[in-house]
């Protein structure tokens, strides 16, 4: 037989599954191996995105629990592994990583870069968070379960754990030395390689709230990374750190901790309020007000946040005097907050506004983020602290400001930024859905919380009294139709990528003006070969001909 030939058992078929094995294999090697910055924002987004919706099935299991008195479906060890190591893989492995994917998109775009500084480094700090991730996952099949001591993984029931916490703490350690990497990436690249004329007061509100993320990110994650290897160290290495029967001292692991965990929120903050800073405008087609204050009142908010550490602690045991300096450091933080608030609003104020998906979100997200700050200064006043401490008021406020917070400015960063990406406009009509979806879900199963925390209820409980069962009931109804209506938002990104109706207008959004929206549409695999040279209308930067 002609060996050019189809062979005649199903070659021509046999053939194409060679092609398509050798295209695939060229594409994961592409992707292990890039060093190109959209390539490394898409891995970080698609692995949040994962991450996410592996986060968000613990959610449901947890509500599910929850959803009537009585132990119904897991036991309480296992339920306590759950709410663990959800806080742990939508911190660490959703909201981090997705804010890092939009820094990686965004930043180079957006100052006139040709990449990031450090191409090599950039790849190696996302391929760091895999391993990390599966190291969580498979904590779950250990003998003794996955770490189950909060995602504080306060001591000592994180000295005595098993082998699930010993994973736990070498995730931790990957994911931030990625971090750390990142950071230091975002920097130097911020710093040196803005196009000529780009100065730093005129770098998009975006820009500036990561370079001050980046530092928040090198002066904290050592200081966790220093707290989880003492941790290690007492359990395996003799060392009495936090044992109190070899001389050591619990609470010494919270203040460690929380040096960190209070400058955390705004890691995981900071990034929201840069894409809200730039999507409102757009949509108000106004410049952001108070562009200068914005600057100064998103560093002020990332200096004070290392002096209120302690307000977590105040049923330790700390002294008057120390409590109530912390009490009124933290009512401080209200002041830079309010400025962001204020701005925004009045960037709004007799704007030309209209209310596509990517404003209705960062509306969403200024009223929700506004409600997690009060309650947030509620829980500052330490006589009210001691009441609500360690009850559902806390998970209540917690979720204000991280989902309401963090995961809005996502969603909006996502809607309006996706056309550039990829050439292609979402489903509007869904779009708009998906947003009030979960709005509604979102306050249906948070906003009672505040209510099951008055009323005394713990949290990171998996039974409780009666007279909780119906805001508990409500909750997990709001939690499921939450949880469901993401899937929605996976459909929209999935639908826009694949089949979405094609754009090439430079200018997708008509008050857009950042200097990404000066590149085609889609945006170019290289997006500037040579820093390009900038002239100014007003506040939007343009491209000078040669």
């Amino acid at each position: 037989m002609d060996a050019t030939l189809p062979h005649p058992a199903g070659g021509a078929e046999h053939h194409g599954e060679h092609a398509k094995l050798r295209g695939f294999r060229a594409v994961a090697w592409h992707y292990l191996t890039t060093t190109n910055h959209k390539d490394i924002g898409t891995l970080y987004l698609c692995f949040a995105l994962a991450m996410f919706f592996f986060g968000g099935l613990m959610a449901l299991g947890i509500r599910a629990e929850l959803f009537q008195p009585g132990l119904q479906l897991v036991e309480p060890e296992f339920f306590n592994q759950l709410t663990t190591m959800h806080g742990l893989v939508m911190v660490f492995g959703a909201i981090m990583p997705a804010f890092t994917g939009f820094a990686n998109w965004q930043l180079p775009m957006m100052i006139g870069a040709c990449d990031m500084a450090f191409a090599r480094l950039n790849n190696w700090s996302f391929w760091l968070l895999p391993p990390a991730a599966l190291l969580l996952a498979a904590s779950f099949f250990t003998p003794s379960g996955a770490t189950a001591a909060g995602w504080t993984l306060y001591a000592p029931l994180s000295t005595q754990q098993g082998v699930g916490m010993d994973m736990a703490i070498f995730a931790i350690h990957l994911m931030g030395i990625s971090s750390i990497m990142g950071a230091i990436n975002i920097i130097t690249t911020i710093i040196n390689m803005r196009a000529p004329g780009m100065d730093l007061m005129k770098m998009p509100l975006f820009c500036w709230t990561w370079l001050i993320t980046a530092f928040l990110l090198i002066a904290v994650m050592p200081v966790l990374a220093g707290a989880v290897t003492m941790l290690l160290t007492d359990r395996h290495f003799g060392t009495s750190f936090f044992n109190a029967a070899g001389g050591g001292d619990p609470v010494l692991y919270q203040h460690i901790f929380w040096f960190f965990g209070h400058p955390e929120v705004y890691i995981m903050a900071l990034p929201g309020f840069g894409i809200v800073s730039t999507v409102i405008p757009a949509f108000s087609r106004k410049p952001l007000f108070g562009y200068p204050s914005m600057v100064y009142a998103t560093a002020s908010i990332a200096l004070l946040s290392f002096i209120v550490w302690a307000h977590h602690m105040f049923t330790t045991g700390m002294p008057v005097t120390a409590i109530l300096y912390f009490m009124y450091a933290t009512m401080l933080i209200a002041v830079p907050t309010g400025v962001k608030v204020f701005n925004w609003i009045a960037t709004m104020w007799r704007g030309s506004m209209t209310f596509e998906t990517p404003m209705l979100f960062a509306i969403g997200f200024v009223v929700l983020f506004t409600i997690g700050g009060f309650t947030g200064l509620v829980l500052s006043i330490a006589p009210l602290d001691v009441q609500l401490q360690d009850s559902y008021y806390v998970v209540a406020h917690f979720h204000y400001v991280l989902v309401a917070g963090s995961l809005f400015s996502l969603f909006a960063g996502v809607y309006y930024w996706l056309p550039k990406w990829t050439g292609r406009m979402y489903n509007e009509t869904l779009g708009k859905a998906h947003f009030w979806l979960s709005m509604i879900f979102f306050n249906v199963t948070f906003f009672v919380q505040h209510f099951l925390g008055l009323a005394g209820m713990p949290r990171r409980i998996p039974d409780y009294a009666l007279q909780f069962a119906d805001f508990n009931m409500v909750s997990s109804v709001g939690a499921f139709g939450f949880g469901l209506t993401q899937l929605l938002f996976l459909y929209v990104v999935v639908n826009c990528v694949r089949s979405g109706k094609k754009t090439t207008e430079k200018r997708v959004w008509e008050g857009a003006d950042t200097l990404e929206w000066e590149l085609p549409t889609p945006a170019p695999y290289h997006s500037f070969h040579t820093p390009p040279k900038l002239r100014w209308e007003g506040h939007r930067p343009i491209i000078a001909a040669e």
